[in-house]
């Protein structure tokens, strides 16, 4: 009986140091503090050295657990990347993951070398434990502050810091068989991390076809679907781990895989790994806390800072601007995002692997990453929003998240309805446009459902439902979001339409009563793009025209093929007076074949 004791005792525990950490996350919403943070002080308040005098030492529980949150969260991260977004800036953001990772691993070496007395594989060890940026601290603290970024700056930021994890771990295991197995040629590291790389990528594909085929294919349960994807994702990082090749590669990639093809409960598979990735999060980081000691903590605090300080003011800002200097980034774009390489769960996680094999100054690694994770949450994190404002980073505005409703359709895998609270600040009742493949379905008014036909359009206080494509669902909310106009047009906001660059100008001039020179009415906007840009075309490059702005959303071979139609907020019945709002419906659902 006392050993059931025991474990109903250990579960209570667990349970309310987890109970603790989410609701300490409302506490520190509210004063801004990084979320992170807060579960690593929850998990140290209740260590051995703290008031709660739990003893935990099982370095083995928390490698699992780190493993398998870390396995989660890049599937995750996966899931939500777009290929034309990962298509836009792969280059940058590789040369980052890759080439960054070492650059900042080595020029933080130098600092570990000569204030811990480390010789140069153990100072390059500890680079490397720190040297990984963490998707999950990045995106967290960005969305927790409203932060709407650059679509450039914020996608090489997202792929960078989903994709540099592999790298990170590898070299950092490298660096560690080095240190244990004596002298290893650098030729055999290289060797085996393409053999890592191409497996993991390999097993990634493969993974990522199958979970989407047993998500469309088997008629499971309703509610079943995201859990078989979740576990699908363990086990493709599981069985990339047992052949020797990157499982954190390979989880990415099925995440990206499963992410940009049509699956059966899209939206319901979010959700789930979304409350899935944050309960990993706070497990780990409640772990990582009760296997810190502060006392322990406080002998290698002063070399532990100076790491920190070398690597967020020295390393980190000299990678950054010599792998993306030759991408046409400007300077405060290469600022940006050498602040926001915040360190995570990955660095802890990392400086837990030589206390798992026993290498000697272990504990000396897992100090140093502990307080470099503590300091570039409180320092960075609590910064982020003010250097996005300050190096004009950030969008004008934040819009709020809509209160979407969603519910898929079974035997089809195209559509889903869509259903939103019509507030009296929506946009849609401003512009009265809504795209092509958006068709409304039905109204909820004054406790009646009405069709589309019956409801003779949508006004305030009614609940309309879309039908529409799930991977669209994103666009569409940015007419249903209740917030007031903007004082003026938000200039780098992503097009509320999206049209062919075979479109003519005169064909845009007809529709919104924009004046076009008869020498370019034939100009499609394709070459209109070509003309006027001084570079080669990129997705998010912005033309005016007229009271309207046209920005590139897809780019094939330096040509723009799709644009996006940023409208200007007029007020309502200043636009009926320039075009009657049926008319140019009509005009747009017949310019895009809807």
């Amino acid at each position: 009986m006392a050993a059931l004791d025991a474990v109903s005792l250990t579960i209570m525990f667990g349970a309310l140091l987890v109970l603790a950490g989410i609701l300490s996350s409302l506490v520190a919403l509210r004063f801004g503090a990084p979320l992170l943070l807060v579960f690593l002080l929850v998990g140290m308040l209740a260590g051995e050295a703290g008031p709660g005098g739990i003893a935990f030492d099982d370095v083995n529980t928390t490698y699992l657990v780190g493993s398998v949150a870390l396995a989660l969260i890049l599937f995750d991260g996966g899931l939500r990347t777009r290929f034309a977004t990962f298509r836009s800036v792969i280059a940058p953001s590789l040369v980052l993951a890759t080439i960054g990772v070492l650059l900042t691993a080595a020029l933080t070496a130098p600092a570990a070398h000569y204030l811990l007395g480390f010789d140069w594989v153990e100072a390059l060890l500890v680079g490397a434990v720190v040297s990984s940026t963490d998707a999950a601290a990045v995106f967290l603290l960005i969305h927790s502050r409203g932060l709407r970024l650059r679509p450039r700056v914020g996608a090489t930021l997202e792929i960078e810091s989903a994709t540099n994890d592999p790298f990170a771990i590898f070299l950092t295991i490298a660096l560690v068989g080095v240190r244990l197995q004596g002298s290893q040629s650098w030729g055999i590291i290289l060797e085996e991390l393409a053999i890592e790389a191409v497996g993991g990528a390999v097993i990634g594909f493969i993974g990522g076809r199958a979970i989407v085929l047993a998500l469309n294919r088997l008629n499971l349960p309703q509610g079943l679907h995201a859990p078989l994807v979740a576990t699908g994702a363990l086990v493709v990082f599981a069985l990339a781990q047992v052949f020797h090749a990157s499982g954190f590669l390979a989880v990415y990639l099925a995440g990206m895989l499963v992410g940009n093809r049509p699956t059966r409960a899209h939206n319901a598979v979010i959700v789930f790994l979304d409350a899935a990735t944050w309960l990993a999060q706070i497990v780990m980081f409640v772990l990582l806390g009760l296997l810190a000691w502060p006392e322990r903590l406080y002998e290698h605090v002063l070399p532990a800072l100076a790491v920190a300080a070398t690597l967020m003011f020295f390393a980190r800002p000299l990678a950054v601007f010599a792998c993306l200097t030759p991408f046409r980034f400007s300077w405060r774009e290469k600022a940006f995002v050498s602040w926001v390489g915040l360190r995570g769960a990955v660095g802890i996680f990392l400086a837990s692997i030589p206390l798992l094999v026993g290498l000697p100054n272990a504990l000396v690694f897992f100090d140093i990453g502990f307080v470099v994770v503590l300091v570039s949450l409180l320092v960075q994190g609590w910064t982020i929003a003010v250097a996005a404002h300050k190096l004009h980073i950030a969008l004008p505005r934040s819009d709020p998240a809509p209160r979407r409703v969603e519910l898929d359709l079974p035997g089809q895998l195209e559509h889903e309805l869509v259903g939103y609270s019509v507030g009296p600040n929506n946009p849609y009742l401003r512009r009265r446009l809504s795209p092509s493949w958006a068709k409304l379905m039905l109204v909820v008014r004054d406790q009646h459902v009405l069709t589309a036909t019956e409801a003779e359009g949508i006004r305030e206080g009614d609940y309309a439902y879309f039908l529409a494509p799930p991977e669209k669902a994103q666009a569409l909310d940015r007419f249903f979001v209740d917030m007031p106009p903007p004082t003026v047009p938000d200039l780098r906001l992503l097009g509320d339409f999206f049209v062919s660059g075979d479109v003519s100008l005169g064909t845009l001039g007809e529709i919104y009563g924009l004046t076009i020179a008869p020498q370019d009415e034939d100009t499609t906007l394709t070459d209109w793009f070509a003309s006027h840009l001084h570079h080669k075309a990129q997705v998010g490059d912005r033309l005016e025209l007229g009271n309207i702005h046209l920005v590139a959303d897809a780019v094939a071979k330096g040509r723009v093929t799709t644009v996006g139609l940023d409208l200007a907020d007029d007020a309502p019945d200043e636009r009926a007076q320039q075009r009657p709002v049926a008319r140019i419906g009509g005009f747009f659902k017949r310019m895009l074949g809807g």
